[in-house]
């Protein structure tokens, strides 16, 4: 695994756990000789990742649109800071540049990006992991709703089991370099279309 993408939050969070986590997560893989893609952005989360990660000697590189660029937000301290035009551009740049992605705390983004990618692994669009690092059970709740998801006949077991929880650093690493993709298809009734 060379790089692996991770979306958190541009906010830090109440609990300080969320920013020892970001920074533990950097440092470790920076130790571990895997490359960081996230979103650019100096502030929240993300910084402390991003600074984690260069504090340890990591490769780092940040995508971040013109406009969040424009709100002083980008992170200037990065040797591969790459300036795109959309929000759109900014996931497929991270999509192609990754071997896993990763979500950690954060917020309506956070989500978006990690279900993004998790339904084009879904869809067999790739093979790639998928987790959360899901610090002081921040996740719990919405691990519980996607079980909801799969009882209520909306996912199959196997694409819920996709996504790879961990609650350190450590053990997310070692979950993400085992993972194996299943090959089920989409559709619980059959009818492909």
């Amino acid at each position: 695994m060379r790089r692996i993408c991770v979306f958190l939050g541009s906010n830090a969070g109440r609990r300080p756990a969320y920013r020892e986590a970001a920074a533990a997560l950097g440092r470790a893989l920076a130790e571990q000789g895997i490359g960081l893609v996230y979103g650019g952005s100096s502030v929240g989360l993300m910084g402390v990742l991003a600074d984690a990660a260069l504090a340890a000697g990591g490769e780092v590189i940040g995508i971040i649109p013109q406009r969040l660029v424009d709100k002083e937000v980008a992170h200037h301290g990065l040797a591969d800071l790459r300036i795109v035009t959309s929000m759109h551009e900014r996931k497929a740049q991270m999509a192609e540049l990754a071997d896993a992605f990763v979500a950690l705390p954060g917020g309506a983004g956070t989500l978006e990006e990690l279900f993004e990618v998790w339904t084009w692994a879904q869809l067999g669009n790739h093979t790639k992991p998928c987790a959360v690092l899901d610090v002081e059970g921040y996740y719990h709740s919405l691990l519980t709703f996607l079980d909801h998801t799969v009882e209520e006949g909306f996912m199959r077991r196997e694409h819920r089991d996709m996504l790879v929880v961990a609650d350190s650093p450590a053990e997310l690493l070692g979950k993400l370099a085992a993972y194996r993709a299943p090959t089920v298809t989409k559709w619980i009734d059959g009818h492909e279309r």
